[in-house]
């Protein structure tokens, strides 16, 4: 029932959340959320929400820590003003891909970006495609974390697609789970019994360099569509691309919930051997990555 409930937005994605309360019916709460001269966040609650169910709509995409202060200063604010539960809606969680110490001497983001969050007054934290699952124990019990599905709204999209022999391919190990589910989500909505899985094993250098990527799986006259939960610099997703080319693919698609699109990243994929690459309004697009 939204009757009693005030949904509020950031800058994150004032789209996503305008269109959260069209389908809802009711409008969106007013707020100001601004900067004062020297750049610091000014948050200003323009209505009464003693009492009421309210819903911050804010990932945390570029500018990350912009983003985060304005989710965290808002949900303090209306903590303040005696909102009885906070949700915060979370498109796109940032600091995520930091959920584990990998070496010495360096942070596990996901995890204090949770405290952070716990510490400020959250009650509930819905979020779409979690980079790491287990992000959903980073908050204590009394916080709990819905992960949403984004590959739902895949499913419906390539499912009305006319594919030739289609494999769903994971553009590395740790995405294996996340393709496994999307193929099977595709033969229970769609009957497609013929579908196929692949898998591409990547050695990474360094962040944001692959130096060799091999096929595990057979792709030569499919139509493919690597899965993944985010496209950052697209570094990987078009070399994924050319590898199933050389190996005989007829036709790369490309699904994630998240198009950061950072840096040379559309770029890379305007000039990849991919037909199209689709992606969730979880992070805004401007026109010129459109």
């Amino acid at each position: 029932h939204s009757g009693g409930i005030k949904v509020f937005s950031g800058n994150g994605n004032m789209a996503l959340a305008l269109e959260i309360t069209r389908h809802l019916g009711i409008s969106l709460g007013k707020a100001t959320v601004g900067r004062f001269a020297d750049g610091e966040c000014n948050i200003v609650i323009k209505e009464n929400v003693r009492g009421k169910d309210v819903y911050v709509v804010q990932p945390t995409c570029p500018p990350v820590n912009d983003n985060l202060m304005e989710l965290l200063l808002m949900v303090s604010t209306l903590r303040r003003a005696s909102a009885r539960r906070i949700t915060v809606v979370i498109p796109y969680y940032g600091y995520a891909r930091q959920d584990r110490k990998m070496q010495a001497r360096v942070p596990i983001s996901a995890a204090d970006v949770a405290r952070l969050m716990e510490a400020i007054g959250v009650d509930r934290v819905i979020a779409v495609d979690l980079h790491c699952g287990q992000i959903q124990g980073f908050f204590g019990p009394r916080v709990p974390v819905d992960n949403l599905d984004g590959g739902i709204v895949g499913l419906d999209y390539f499912g009305s697609k006319d594919l030739h022999n289609p494999v769903i391919v994971s553009p590395d190990a740790g995405g294996v789970y996340r393709a496994k589910k999307f193929k099977e989500g595709l033969q229970q909505k769609y009957d497609l019994q013929d579908l196929g899985l692949a898998m591409i094993v990547k050695q990474r250098a360094r962040a944001g360099t692959v130096d060799q990527m091999d096929l595990v799986g057979d792709v030569k006259g499919c139509d493919c569509i690597i899965v993944d939960d985010m496209i950052d610099t697209a570094g990987t997703l078009c070399k994924a691309a050319d590898v199933l080319k050389a190996n005989g693919a007829s036709r790369v698609f490309a699904f994630a919930s998240h198009g950061l699109l950072s840096g040379p990243g559309n770029e890379r994929i305007a000039a990849s051997q991919m037909e199209e690459v689709v992606v969730l309004n979880t992070i805004p697009t401007s026109p010129q990555r459109e």
